[in-house]
Order: C-alpha cells, then structure tokens, then sequence
C-alpha cells in the first residue's frame, strides 16, 4: 500500500526540493502540496470528515510554514489528527528543537538540506506509526476522525455594536439543540460575559495560559457550568492579567476546547491582541458584527483590511452580522457587503433594545423572552451558521429542555422550514 504524504511548505525552492525528493521515496505517493498553516488543517479537516482512511500517513511541515509558527502547526494536528504523523523539516538540528518537536507532537525530524537517505527512513518509520495507530483503532477509528468542534469567534467593528450580546445568544442556541457548547470570553480586559449572565468564578482563560498540556480534567477546572448548560471560560477579573494570555496560549487552549466541545464560541471584543487574532485566524466561522451606521460601517472595513494585512483572515472568509437594523436605516447589508468586501449574514438582527434593557440590567440575558425579535434573529442566525442541530434532532432535544427554550427551538425550526 503506498504512503501518502502530504507537504505543508510556503518557500517555493523548498516545496520544489522536497516533493522531488519525496516522488523518487519507494511506495511515496506524494499529494499536491499546501501553502500555508490554515491550508493544511483546513485540508485534513475536509479528508477527515469523510473518512480517517482518508487521512495521509505522513504530513511534512516545513520550518519556514506561516502563519502559525511550526511548532505551533504540529501541536493543532497532533491534537485534531492524532493518526497523522508529523515529521518536521529544519535547519536546526539540534537536541534542544528535536526535544521540543517531540513534545509537540511531531513523530520525527530531518534536518536541511535534505538527505534522500534521512528522508526516507524517517518517512518509513513515521508512516509504519501512523498504519499501527489506525489498526489499533479499528472498527472505533470513526471516533477519532479530528473534525474536532465548530470554532466561531465573535468580533465587534467597534465598542457597543452588540458583539457580547451576539455570542451569548450564539452559544444558548446550539446548547438548546443539544450540542455541548463552550463559550469563551476572550475579550481579556473589558470581558462581560460573566456579568451579562450573573456569574461570580475565580477562575479564568488566565489559568490555562501556561499550561503546556491541557488535559481534560485541568480544563474542567478551569470551565463554569452555568444554569443553561453552557461552560464557560471566562475572561479574568484583573484586566492586566490578560497580557498573560499570548497567541501561543490562544492556540493551545482552542485546541482544547475544540477536541471536548461541539460548538465553541469565542467573544473576541472589539480590540485585537495576539490572543484574538490567533482565535480568529484558528476559526471555523469568523463573524464581525457592525451596526448599520457610518462609524461602525467604518470600522469594520478598518478590521477586515488589518486582519488581511496581518494574514490573519481573507476577507471573503469573514461574515458581517447586521445589528439594530431598520427598514428606515440608510446603510443597507448589501452597501455593507460592498464596502467590507465580506460576506453578509442574511440574518439581521433588528433594533430593539427596549426588548433587551430588563435583562441586561439584570445580568440575566439568558432569560430573554423567546417572544423578543432580538432572541428570535440570533438563534435564526445560529441557524444559519449551521450551529444547532438538525430540526429532527433539535426537536427529539427540546423534549429534555425547559419550556422556553422549546419555544425558540421551534421558532427556529419554523424558519428554516
């Protein structure tokens, strides 16, 4: 059976050198090559959703791969794709990295510039793991596909255009229809998700930013139960705590989070750090929520340029969510969608804060009325971003649900009906 391999390698002499070398490997069959970190997982991920079989044996990442750092690159696919093996390309060979390589999850390390004879032995081996792990697996392989869960990070044009909000309700609406869900306060030093749903937890992202390992008990540790469902990671109390949660960090608690929960949903606020742009850029769904006038408008096209300057995210693989729009409102999505260049949510969220003031108030958001408007468009925005349950499922999961949120799941059914 021939090894599949499949080179992650952005330097366009280095793609040439190792897919020549890796064509002449005995029983190699090389695949065409991915350019860049968001390439390669989104690849996988589309093999994985089929079939682990599908799955190349071997992935061949090289130092020089962007945007995420290597390193960082062969954490995210050991950790997703725990029946791929990784072998690391550099030109730093030296006990210190391959140690570090190894505690990423990398299964071998060839050195530059390439050796025909290291190259296929380190492929050989890696590939002999990778068939084991799969066997071992066996009829229980489909468990371990990798797919991990959906990831959608919530980011604001600007302060107060409802961004909080919006991922609150995003998150509500894929528990009730029996998805696990996390909701992540990664807005790190103006955070409300807590206050907007009366949580008082001493624990926070900050906790698990220096944890190398995320095991599944230190991240139950870290997570709040809430009345709804929900976990939560909050964002910490001391807002200076936050510069404590770096980019790496970011990755590494996303990963988590993504291999325990179905839906994951990140309130990135209206400020970009290192922590946001790298839950941005891991994202499945990046929404940027604007309200319909000239300065959010503004910023929002300010946000969709930097995060394409910063290769952070295209800006064609941005969705804008229209908040407190109006028939009246002068700044339609489909202007919006012109200027941004992004797309555009068909979903709009209607202004009504009157709806929303008793229990923003309160700090009880999560006890809005299935009647409110407001409600009723972000679940049929979750909707739309695939984030609940299919209506048979969410209707067999609304029977074990409280009464309310039944109501909007039906809401919910009936507009996609």
């Amino acid at each position: 059976m021939p090894t599949r391999i499949l080179p992650a390698v952005g330097d366009t002499d280095a793609v040439r050198s190792i897919t020549t070398l890796l064509s002449q490997l005995p029983d190699a069959e090389p695949v065409a090559p991915v350019v860049d970190s968001t390439q390669l997982i989104d690849t996988l991920a589309r093999l994985a959703a089929e079939s682990v079989d599908e799955l190349p044996e071997v992935v061949v990442v090289h130092e020089r791969i962007g945007p995420v750092p290597a390193l960082e690159l062969i954490r995210e696919v050991a950790l997703r794709f725990p029946a791929v093996g990784v072998i690391l390309v550099t030109s730093d060979a030296s006990p210190g990295l391959f140690q570090a390589a190894m505690d990423y999850g990398a299964r071998g390390l060839v050195a530059l510039p390439l050796s025909y004879e290291e190259l296929a032995s380190r492929v050989q081996a890696v590939a002999q793991w990778s068939v084991g792990v799969r066997r071992h697996l066996g009829a229980g392989g489909d468990v371990f596909t990798g797919v991990g869960g959906t990831v959608v990070t919530v980011s604001g044009a600007k302060g107060g255009v409802g961004t909080t909000l919006t991922a609150i309700q995003l998150a509500l609406a894929a528990q009730a229809s029996g998805r696990s869900t996390a909701l992540v306060d990664m807005d790190l030093q103006t955070g409300d998700v807590a206050s907007y749903l009366d949580v008082q937890f001493r624990r926070s992202v900050v906790d698990l930013a220096a944890i190398t390992d995320i095991s599944p008990r230190v991240l139950a540790d870290a997570v709040f139960r809430h009345d709804t469902g929900l976990a939560l990671l909050l964002a910490p109390a001391e807002g200076e705590r936050g510069e404590d949660v770096t980019d790496r960090a970011t990755r590494q608690i996303v990963s988590a989070l993504r291999s325990r929960y179905e839906v994951v949903v990140i309130d990135c606020g209206a400020q970009l750090g290192g922590a946001g742009a790298a839950a941005v850029e891991m994202a499945d769904r990046a929404l940027l929520i604007t309200t319909p006038d000239v300065v959010a408008v503004r910023g929002a096209k300010r946000a969709v340029r930097m995060w394409d300057r910063l290769q952070i995210r295209k800006a064609e693989e941005t969705t804008v969510v229209v908040n407190r729009h109006s028939r009246g409102t002068e700044i339609q999505p489909p202007l919006i969608q012109k200027i941004t260049g992004t797309a555009v949510a068909a979903t709009v969220v209607p202004a009504n804060f009157k709806e929303l003031q008793s229990v923003v108030d309160a700090g009880r958001i999560h006890e809005l009325e299935n009647k409110s408007s407001v409600k009723q468009a972000l679940w049929g925005l979750a909707g739309e971003l695939g984030l609940v349950k299919a209506p048979d499922s969410a209707q067999k999961a609304g029977r074990g649900l409280r009464g309310g949120d039944r109501g909007s799941v039906s809401f919910r059914r009936r507009r996609e009906g």
